[in-house]
């Protein structure tokens, strides 16, 4: 996951903690930038990082206010020069405009993910509405736009480089996709729109944390843990000497305490407890609810995109994707699911058998017994533990293979660095250095739960590699994970799902690391959604492979290399379980789009009912939730993959037919690495996507290799 990086577009920038909205006129008083706010001064710290050390809470508003007073005053100054519309005094300037702003709120949404509290929690409530006024104020103003379009329409006279037309382009098309070409009438519903948009966004996001933080599963029977790894146990009586029941065992619905339940708990009722909490996330009619938040949101989405002219919120955004249009989506999607769904169902029929034989007394196979009973699956076909596998995936050993294998691929080295200043104890910095030491960025690493941090993976940026005054400008990225913790004098144990994550999000931040671009709205990963995940997944294939395997999995007592007979396992499972895996997963997808292709006179009421209808429409089968139910669909509710879930697997596509490079020519080719570095992890949105991947690849993506990664068509 990613935090959009666009000046001008200043709601993407937001997404952190909001994307769009409405607020009082700007206040224009001067604001004393030698006050001891740290956000009104270079920074003084190794590679001008936040000064998280200085920076409190009170130090956002004023900031924010007099960054959006000095952007304002950035904008005035282009609209209201007498010189011609050019590309260097109106595009440029307003691509270098909002320096201060874009810094202060990539750290207040970076904090809001990933170190929040109740404080900063108001403060973005409070802010999310100004912002988007502003951003409405700069998109929505004519003057601005008349300059913007004057140099779009002669374009052509223009001696542009391709990185510049490119700025072009997308800085008019952001004008018109942001309301510049709407009646004065309907940009003032616009804004409205936007407002309301951007507080129910950060409220659907705050909700699902407290209802992650909320529950708890609290065990006091010993024979309750029963079929639990003595890790998963250490590690629940932990968490409740932390919450003061010492002598008990509490889970949470954190993916390491619950996934390891529903993978290993033989007592079921507790199972199904803990996974209809799970399902229920958002789903109390209380004042953590989602319901009605995220009704609004798709009605007001739909509203928005018909206003700007396209038929559904899908086809408006869409419109900027490698796919284009709804319609190639729902063709890739519903492909993928007529070849899941038989898989899905032999699998279920597997798992009922071997559910009967252990005794099950005539009871049907539910969600909360998939889990469980594939793990014995497993056990029993491939001879596969994952508690097998965890001793040679400590979190040192998986990280340190990670550096390995960048070096190999692009000569990257890490050197941990303790004079930097953090924004949480847990977190930890590396410099990151060319093969020649030339300094190339910073990037933290974050990778435990903890009630300040939302769930799941992501990656982030505090700053954009960019050219500033002919110098070139270093990033810092982070990554931001919720993995298994450290348990007594046992070190963090990965399971390989975790592996792959850790991958997953390196990919993310050499996409951030790597850039090479002039113009920092194109740096990095400021791609379309359906190309980011590109650079995450394709990392994710080394991770098991076995020449991989054998150079960083290494036991964390005896150091000793993880052995030929369980990577043997581990290749000879890599099918298994992959109808329910890729079932849940296009589920989501699919109700993604079902909820993005309504108009505004057909969003229901009853979100709950409509879920129900669309899953039942595919042919979703019972034991098989979406990956994420409609009140904690993170993704597209506070995240900033609305219309867009789907991008995960359009990006398999690419990974999948992009590795067979690796695989043919060599796990570690340096030609092949450096033509991947160069043509995609370089050039981040300097240009068409697909035009970036035919220069890695050499033709278009097949879809051949992914469906026989994942067992879907054998014969592919």
């Amino acid at each position: 996951m990613r935090v959009g990086l666009s000046l001008f577009a200043l709601a993407t920038v937001m997404t952190a903690f909001s994307p769009d909205t409405d607020m009082p006129h700007v206040a224009t008083h001067f604001v004393d930038t030698t006050a001891s706010n740290p956000f009104f001064s270079v920074y003084k710290t190794p590679f001008s990082v936040p000064p998280f050390d200085q920076i409190k809470p009170d130090h956002f508003e004023p900031a924010i206010e007099e960054g959006i007073r000095q952007q304002t005053a950035e904008i005035a100054a282009i609209t209201q020069q007498k010189a011609a519309p050019t590309f260097a005094n109106t595009i440029e300037a307003i691509e270098a405009s909002g320096d201060l702003l874009r810094r202060v709120n990539t750290v207040l949404g970076n904090l809001n993910g990933a170190n929040t509290n109740d404080q900063l929690q108001k403060i973005a409530q409070t802010v999310a509405p100004k912002l988007a006024k502003h951003s409405d104020d700069i998109m929505l103003n004519p003057a601005l736009f008349g300059r913007v379009k004057a140099v779009y329409e002669g374009r052509n006279k223009l001696k542009l480089s391709g990185d510049q037309q490119r700025l072009l382009e997308k800085t008019y098309k952001n004008f018109v996709r942001n309301g510049a070409a709407l009646t004065s009438e309907k940009q003032q519903r616009l804004r409205k729109i936007n407002s309301e948009l951007s507080v129910l966004t950060l409220k659907f996001g705050q909700n699902l944390l407290a209802e992650n933080n909320t529950y708890t599963l609290v065990i006091d029977k010993a024979e309750d843990l029963s079929g639990l790894p003595a890790s998963v146990v250490a590690a629940a009586a932990e968490e409740a000497k932390k919450r003061k029941l010492d002598g008990k065992w509490v889970f949470t619905l954190q993916n390491p305490s619950i996934m390891p339940f529903l993978q290993y708990a033989d007592n079921r009722s507790l199972r199904e407890r803990i996974f209809r909490a799970y399902l229920e996330r958002g789903n109390h009619n209380d004042a953590h609810d989602n319901k009605a938040i995220m009704a609004n949101m798709v009605a007001l989405r739909a509203e928005k995109a018909q206003l700007l002219g396209y038929s559904n919120h899908a086809a408006y955004v869409l419109e900027e994707s490698m796919a284009q249009t709804p319609e190639k989506v729902a063709q890739l999607l519903n492909q993928l699911w007529s070849a899941t769904v038989p898989v899905a169902k032999k699998e279920a029929s597997d798992l009922q058998v071997m559910m009967d034989k252990a005794g099950g007394q005539g009871e049907k196979l539910a969600g909360w017994d998939w889990r469980y009973y594939a793990e014995k699956l497993r056990k029993e076909k491939y001879a596969l533990d994952e508690q097998e596998l965890r001793p040679y995936f400590s979190l040192e050993s998986v990280r340190e293979g990670i550096f390995m294998l960048t070096n190999r691929l692009y000569g990257l080295r890490f050197e941990r660095r303790t004079d930097v200043p953090v924004y949480h104890p847990e977190a930890v910095a590396y410099e990151v250095k060319e093969a020649d030491g030339r300094h190339l960025g910073l990037i933290y690493m974050d990778f435990f739960p903890r009630a300040s941090k939302r769930g799941g993976a992501w990656m982030t940026s505090y700053r954009r590699q960019e050219i500033e005054n002919g110098k070139n400008i270093t990033p810092v990225v982070s990554i931001v994970c919720n993995f298994s913790k450290p348990t007594g004098n046992t070190p963090a144990l990965l399971t390989l799902d975790e592996v792959s994550t850790f991958f997953h999000e390196f990919g993310h931040a050499l996409h951030g690391l790597l850039s090479n671009v002039h113009y920092g709205s194109q740096s990095g990963t400021s791609v379309p959604r359906d190309f980011v995940e590109l650079p995450s997944q394709i990392m994710e294939n080394w991770a098991v492979e076995p020449e991989m395997l054998k150079l960083f999995a290494k036991h964390y007592q005896t150091g000793a290399p993880i052995p030929d007979a369980l990577i043997d396992k581990i290749k000879q499972s890599s099918l298994f379980n992959q109808g329910f895996e890729t079932s849940e997963y296009l589920a989501a997808s699919l109700l993604d789009m079902a909820y993005h292709t309504l108009k505004p006179d057909a969003v229901p009421t009853d979100v709950l009912a409509f879920e129900k209808q669309a899953m039942d429409k595919i042919g979703l089968i019972d034991q098989i939730p979406p990956r994420y139910r409609s009140t904690y669909f993170q993704h597209i509710f506070s995240g900033g993959y609305s219309a867009g879930y789907y991008s995960y697997i359009w990006s398999a596509v690419l990974d999948a037919d992009a590795f067979e490079v690796f695989k043919q020519k060599g796990l570690f080719d340096a030609k092949s690495a450096q033509s991947f570095r160069k043509n995609v992890l370089e050039r981040g949105g300097t240009e068409d996507p697909m035009t970036l991947y035919r220069k890695f690849r050499g033709s278009e993506p097949d879809i051949k290799p992914l469906l026989r990664r994942r067992g879907l068509l054998k014969d592919a």
